[in-house]
């Protein structure tokens, strides 16, 4: 860990006052990074004299964060730099005053969130100064927070049972840790593009509620559709399974639950053929009345991009139509 000293410059022998150390964290299932006992000075608190005189805190905190990525690739972009971190810390602890402690952990916590591979955080800081009047070992507040995303998946299948399939793929993600499946769409039937000769598909849409960051979760769509036999071999080809990564996020908002746009090798976000295809458009409208998607620097009502391809009399686009009841799992 690494605490700049420029931090913490003109602040004497406040840096020697520090003694509160130990972390207890509330057990979180998951891979957990910690930095414990970031020690900086800063004026926060009620007092008068406390918004003058630095007085020393004490930051302990631990991030839930997928380091399987990370450890496969023995890469530091791949997980949390706790360096930046620490500084991240000690500079809002050495930045503007607020009164409350509680106010402090808070904004710790929301610029520990800031970094696109954690989860959840637990911040804990302490204030071994604080002006009780009375013997004590330590004051200290500890702020829990998640950045919850919704993610939109897209299901597909032409292959075997197919809504057998589909219906086994939806309990699979409301298996996966972190996440709760918050609407399922109807069941469409959709013929199949790309020219090849195949059965038509079933496609659906569920919307998610997830902390798993967006590589996480796009890795655990694979190992569902690996269990159900997936092989790409062969685009626009038969598959036993399709479990797509739509979007993460709500384009439409603009603090919390905004979307996230990458376009990297390995992950585009949103889908970049989501606004063309009837069969991901009129499941999720049915899912999500109001879902809204980004197209370029547009974010659209999905609704509308539906209503642009044209629909028949049942409201579905042409190649799609209203596909079987969802098959009861026993």
């Amino acid at each position: 860990m690494r605490v700049s000293s420029g931090s913490v410059e003109g602040m004497g022998l406040c840096m020697s006052d520090f003694g509160v150390g130990g972390f207890s964290a509330v057990d979180v299932p998951g891979d957990v990074v910690r930095i414990e006992g970031v020690r900086a000075c800063g004026t926060h608190g009620v007092l008068d004299s406390e918004h003058v005189s630095p007085q020393p805190f004490v930051v302990d905190v631990a991030m839930l964060v997928d380091v399987s990525f990370s450890a496969a690739s023995d890469d530091l972009s791949a997980t949390v730099n706790y360096a930046e971190v620490a500084q991240q810390v000690t500079d809002v602890i050495t930045g503007e005053h607020v009164d409350l402690v509680e106010t402090l952990a808070v904004r710790i916590a929301d610029v520990v969130l800031g970094h696109e591979v954690v989860e959840q955080v637990e911040v804990k800081v302490h204030k071994p100064h604080a002006p009780v009047g009375l013997p004590f070992s330590d004051v200290s507040v500890t702020v829990s927070r998640s950045d919850v995303r919704t993610a939109v998946v897209a299901l597909g299948a032409n292959l075997g049972s197919a809504g057998r399939t589909l219906a086994l793929a939806v309990e699979a993600l409301r298996g996966l840790p972190r996440t709760s499946v918050r609407a399922v769409s109807s069941v469409v039937e959709t013929d199949p593009v790309g020219g090849l000769q195949q059965p038509v598909y079933v496609n659906a849409v569920a919307v998610l509620r997830t902390t798993l960051r967006p590589r996480t979760l796009l890795r655990a769509l694979h190992e569902i559709e690996a269990e159900h036999g997936r092989v790409r071999e062969v685009r626009w080809g038969a598959r036993t399974l399709d479990l797509d990564l739509v979007q993460y996020g709500r384009p439409e908002c603009e603090v919390g639950d905004v979307d996230v746009v990458v376009d990297e090798p390995d992950l585009v976000l949103p889908h970049p053929r989501a606004h063309e295809r009837g069969f991901v458009l009129a499941p999720w409208v049915s899912a999500d009345p109001g879902a809204c998607l980004r197209v370029g620097s547009q974010v659209r009502l999905v609704r509308e991009l539906l209503a642009d391809m044209g629909l028949d009399e049942v409201g579905l686009p042409e190649g799609v139509r209203p596909g079987p009841e969802w098959v009861v799992l026993p």
